[in-house]
């Protein structure tokens, strides 16, 4: 095991003992790779799933495998329509697992996430049986100031590049904390403790993963 690799194990130690006493459940996986085997691990077949946008899903195939196996899979991206969209979103939240990344996360287990639609983080407040995030070791911060400046400017302001807003953020290439109808930044939400012990399920991975 390299420095780095030691490093990396340590920081998600910390963040999982974190975790723990906040209610939630966490696990380590040194890759990617490790990861989607781990989350398959953890939702029976037959399961229903859904997830929220997130670049950390996409780049670890995890939602390809799951639309390949044995689910019932919600997928936005398969309506017609945006009231098509809008039907799935609602359906999602009653859904058995519901999957995420987080835009940021402190060292001693609090999620820090920012949303514009608000189905993610409604999700993740309330209503699926399970959540499971999927979090790079680079969403780790020091303390929860440092998570919210990065929820705010490494992880929207590329957001918001990724969907063309037309934000000033574009432009500064930090947040400039719009009232822009295009802000991606509708809502922010801290979840420091879980009412239902782990059902929020962290799987941190030792890799820098996502936004």
């Amino acid at each position: 095991m390299t420095p780095v690799e030691r490093y990396n194990k340590t920081l998600a130690e910390q963040a999982i003992a974190g975790l723990e006493k906040r209610n939630m459940k966490g696990y380590y996986a040194e890759t990617k790779e490790e990861a989607v085997k781990l989350a398959l691990s953890l939702i029976p077949e037959g399961s229903v799933i859904s997830w929220g946008g997130s670049a950390t899903l996409s780049e670890t195939g995890l939602i390809e495998k799951l639309k390949a196996g044995n689910y019932n899979c919600l997928d936005r991206s398969d309506a017609k329509d945006r009231e098509g969209m809008e039907e799935i979103a609602h359906k999602a939240l009653s859904a058995d697992y519901f999957l995420m990344s987080t835009n940021a996360m402190t060292a001693d287990g609090q999620l820090i996430n920012i949303d514009g639609n608000g189905n993610r983080v409604a999700a993740l407040i309330y209503g699926p049986k399970n959540v499971i995030v999927l979090a790079g070791i680079n969403k780790i911060c020091s303390t929860y100031e440092a998570a919210l400046e990065r929820a705010r400017n490494k992880a929207s302001v590329p957001n918001a590049m990724r969907f063309e807003c037309k934000t000033p953020c574009l432009k500064t290439g930090k947040c400039m904390d719009c009232l822009s109808v295009d802000t991606v930044c509708c809502q922010f939400v801290h979840t420091r403790f879980s009412r239902v012990k782990d059902r929020i399920k962290v799987i941190i991975i030792g890799e820098s993963l996502g936004f």
